[in-house]
């Protein structure tokens, strides 16, 4: 299959390399504030689940804990070896499980579970089980539903991918990052390829239907060449989907990033000829681009959802459970109605005590507004559709969108005169290495970004 960014100018991509959002959630989540309490997070479920509701429902589970610190980690997570803790935490979200689930309507049915981290992975078989258990006891899940989760494979035996079938997990995303053994020893994951390889086929072996592979560019000491090498081996495995992702250097965020050595990390320009490669590499070798570093076999439902424009995105990424309410349980976890988001609170000893005193862990949320509603809708299409009707905008809004958006097409021109972005009678088109640039294209619908002000980026480099 023929790449679609066969001729990439990198000086172009470098133009355009600033900060900016993943936009899993519009608004994003720095405008979440704690105006939105715990009171108004359960005022939003009894309002989205009437007597006799119906809808999909979502449900994200997270698990903190880690056996050892990956330096280049951007997630909320803890190290610890303390299985008594590990427990404890389980206790908690078993309480918090059995706070919400009583509200759902019975009829809701869960078409999509998942578990990430932090790494699940770190807890014991017989620990999975209980878990998985307790949640199909609280929960009406759908035999069809999809169950995703993350693993570590340096943390797992095979009993460990037992227990997850067992508790109805049929797709997995196992983090990579990079086979080359001076890398790993940079970012402190020492990851074997024959370990990966190992556990890959013991997936396939259990009946896992899908599965992920994440790669990370830009980590210390990588190069166009040595990056080729992981990327070659990734493919030849036969994962259904591949992640590669761009490193996040955000020590501001995440201190522990201090300990990755700037002067040891690629170039811009290096960077640049990395990702340019990979994406040679993954299209030639028969995946397609989904957007924001996504790519996934032509059958893969993730394919299929672009084609069909059923393509969502939520806080886990690519997803094919577009309207389905998004219930997040355990620190940190973020749940996503209709007109809210809400988080709980990233720290252990205020979700313990929020749960302890009878009260949900809400930390943050926020309230949409219409406004918010149209700039999602339009930011959501063109980032999963790589294009846009403005004539359907209208008719589901009622609005006059060259109007409307005006300062944002103002703003879009230079990706049109750049040739990255077309427009065609009434319809928005991403074209070319345009579509390396979703985070940059989206960010001219964005109302927000004009109003974060500070000392430090908010997000990630977008390139």
């Amino acid at each position: 299959m023929a790449s679609p960014f066969s001729v990439v100018d990198l000086l172009l991509l470098r133009k355009y390399d600033r900060p900016g959002p993943r936009y899993t959630s519009y608004p994003t989540a720095p405008l979440f504030s704690a105006g939105f309490t715990a009171d108004d997070f359960r005022r939003e479920i009894l309002a989205t689940n009437p007597a006799g509701g119906t809808g999909d429902v979502s449900l994200y589970f997270h698990f903190p804990f880690c056996d050892t610190l990956c330096y280049f980690c951007g997630c909320t997570m803890l190290i610890t070896r303390d299985r008594e803790r590990i427990e404890e935490y389980n206790r908690y979200l078993r309480k918090e499980i059995d706070a919400i689930a009583p509200l759902i309507a019975p009829g809701r049915r869960v078409v999509q579970v998942h578990w990430g981290g932090g790494t699940p992975t770190h807890l014991f078989p017989d620990q999975i089980r209980e878990m998985g258990e307790y949640i199909r006891k609280s929960f009406r899940i759908e035999a069809s539903a999809e169950m995703s989760v993350e693993i570590d494979p340096r943390e797992l035996g095979r009993e460990h991918l037992v227990a997850l079938r067992d508790a109805g997990f049929n797709r997995m995303s196992m983090g990579v990052q990079d086979f080359d053994a001076e890398v790993q020893e940079a970012v402190n994951r020492v990851q074997p390829e024959a370990m990966s390889r190992r556990v890959y086929d013991w997936a396939r072996e259990l009946g896992f239907t899908s599965i992920n592979l994440d790669l990370i560019y830009g980590l210390p000491f990588q190069t166009p060449g040595s990056f080729e090498t992981t990327v070659k081996k990734v493919i030849g495995f036969g994962p259904d989907r591949i992640a590669a992702f761009n490193y996040a250097h955000v020590p501001w965020l995440k201190p522990h990033q201090k300990l990755i050595h700037p002067e040891d990390l690629p170039s811009p320009e290096r960077k640049l000829e990395i990702l340019k490669r990979t994406i040679e590499m993954l299209c030639s070798g028969g995946y397609e681009y989904i957007g924001m570093d996504h790519f996934a076999q032509p059958g893969d439902e993730l394919a299929r959802a672009q084609k069909s424009k059923t393509l969502y995105r939520n806080f886990q990424g690519y997803s094919t459970k577009s309207g389905a309410d998004l219930y997040g349980f355990g620190m940190s976890a973020i749940s996503h109605f209709r007109e809210s988001y809400a988080q709980n609170t990233k720290n252990i000893p205020g979700y313990y005590r929020a749960l302890d005193e009878g009260k949900f862990a809400t930390h943050v949320g926020y309230r949409m507004t219409d406004d918010d509603q149209i700039r999602k809708h339009v930011i959501m299409r063109l980032m999963c559709d790589l294009e846009l009707d403005r004539t359907a905008v209208e008719k589901k809004f009622g609005i006059e969108f060259d109007t409307y958006f005006e300062s944002s097409l103002h703003d879009l021109a230079q990706f049109v005169d750049d040739g990255l972005v077309s427009l065609s009678g009434r319809t928005i088109s991403i074209v070319g290495a345009g579509r390396l640039l979703l985070r940059n294209i989206a960010m001219c619908f964005d109302a927000y970004l004009g109003t974060m002000s500070g000392n430090k980026p908010v997000f990630s480099r977008t390139v």
